[in-house]
């Protein structure tokens, strides 16, 4: 005698023999234990309603659960819910707790909680770190926002990881990986979730450190082609100082110092966490000063935060100076290259550009060099007008200095002296 089991024929045509006929009755697939149609009929108007369950008994209590009704969704379907009903019996769970647990706690999705999260942490994080998180959780990681976060499985993260690789570039996917595990393990401390599922995941294969750095002429491209805007004195300040992006848009009149000629950015604005004293060369100082202030702390942008709308400002620049393949960035690469060009010692261009490790500083060398800075960066300016105004003289090099061009000068006479004096001289012979 052939075993009867649940297809979707059987479901929609099965009757009882008349003799077996209730009001609420189930029919046991022959092959899966627990696997039932249930046929409910109502008395006075004879029809019919039928359903897919899973019945098992925990103890004495027996319990059932619904897989779906016959016409909503299909028998196989409805037997592969009935498999992972019986899946948790085998791990000693009890599925009916696990489906009032999905019940109880709608808010339980990946999305749901990326907003507690982010909630959380911003107070903590500097606006670029927090603008860069919210961006990779809210859009690149959208595809898992539907999922109960426990339920996301490390082939769940793969996937995803790949997609984003494929359509952003790998480097861009291992950022998203990483403001994803941060997520999870924050997650992972609330009770939100057992585990994180990005843990044990490959980072995509990257290119390696970026090394490009921008030549003589296409500073001068880009300088000659910043715009009279926010964005223009942004993109100069850049090339004078060779701070980061966000520490010039974000940069406050607080931080700024014009009798000093400088720019003290504290240990929150920066990368390494170590307050950062920018000397202002005269260039650099011009173009502070012609900025109209606006009833806000903040010099550039507008709003609650600083700079923002870098993409389309970028692109914008991009087509009027025609330079090919370049990041913001680059340009603070390029400072750093062209102050050891100018025979800068490289303790004191790493000094500027705030590359110095801060345990260094605090327990080596707590030596700021503001001198050396100053002079360094006004080497440079010289050096970046000469290219960018060629009736300038040559850009000023720390090695054309000679011993007889000092000797009015004090025999101990310091490096940041030396190099000051030089340059003075250069700008009074320009014209």
């Amino acid at each position: 005698m052939a075993v009867w089991t649940i297809t979707e024929d059987s479901a929609r045509n099965f009757k009882f023999p008349p003799g077996e006929q209730r009001p609420d009755k189930i029919k046991f697939d022959g092959k899966f234990p627990g696997f039932g149609l249930r046929i409910r009929t109502d008395q006075k108007t004879g029809g019919e309603h039928r359903s897919y369950i899973f019945q098992y008994k925990i103890g004495s209590k027996r319990r059932r659960l619904n897989c779906g009704e016959v016409g909503r969704v299909t028998a196989a379907e409805a037997r592969t819910a009935a498999k992972k009903y019986a899946l948790a019996l085998l791990n000693n769970e009890d599925p009916a707790n696990e489906r009032a647990a999905v019940r109880q706690e709608p808010s339980h999705t990946v999305g749901a909680i990326i907003s507690d999260y982010l909630a959380a942490r911003q107070p903590a994080m500097k606006r670029r770190s927090y603008e860069e998180t919210k961006r990779h959780l809210e859009i690149q990681w959208r595809p898992l926002h539907g999922f109960l976060i426990r339920t996301v499985a490390r082939a769940n993260v793969v996937t995803e990881t790949n997609a984003i690789a494929k359509r952003s570039g790998p480097a861009a996917a291992n950022r998203a990986r990483s403001s994803l595990s941060a997520f999870f393990r924050w997650a992972t401390g609330q009770g939100l979730c057992e585990e994180n599922p990005v843990a044990g995941t490959s980072k995509q294969q990257e290119n390696g450190p970026r090394e490009r750095s921008l030549s003589d002429a296409e500073l001068a491209a880009v300088w000659l082609a910043a715009p009279e805007n926010d964005y223009g004195r942004v993109v100069q300040l850049l090339m004078l100082t060779g701070c980061r992006r966000d520490e010039v848009g974000s940069l406050q009149w607080s931080e700024i110092d014009t009798e000093a000629k400088t720019i003290t950015l504290t240990a929150s604005r920066t990368k390494n966490h170590t307050e950062h004293v920018v000397p202002l060369s005269e260039r650099a100082l011009k173009i502070i000063e012609a900025i109209p202030r606006r009833d806000r702390d903040f010099v550039f942008g507008s709003g609650r935060g600083g700079y923002s709308g870098w993409s389309k400002s970028k692109a914008e620049l991009d087509e009027e100076c025609k330079v090919k393949d370049w990041t913001l960035h680059d340009i603070r690469r390029t400072v750093r290259a062209g102050l050891g060009k100018l025979g800068v010692a490289p303790h004191v261009a790493e000094a500027v550009v705030n590359h110095l490790p801060a345990r260094l500083i605090r327990t080596c060398d707590p030596n700021a060099y503001a001198d050396e800075k100053k002079a360094a960066l006004d080497a440079w300016a010289s050096h970046l007008e000469a290219i960018i105004l060629p009736s300038r003289p040559a850009g000023v090099s720390v090695r054309a200095i000679q011993n007889n061009q000092l000797e009015s000068e004090s025999p101990r006479a310091s490096f940041a002296e030396r190099l000051a004096g030089l340059v003075g001289r250069d700008q009074r012979a320009s014209p």
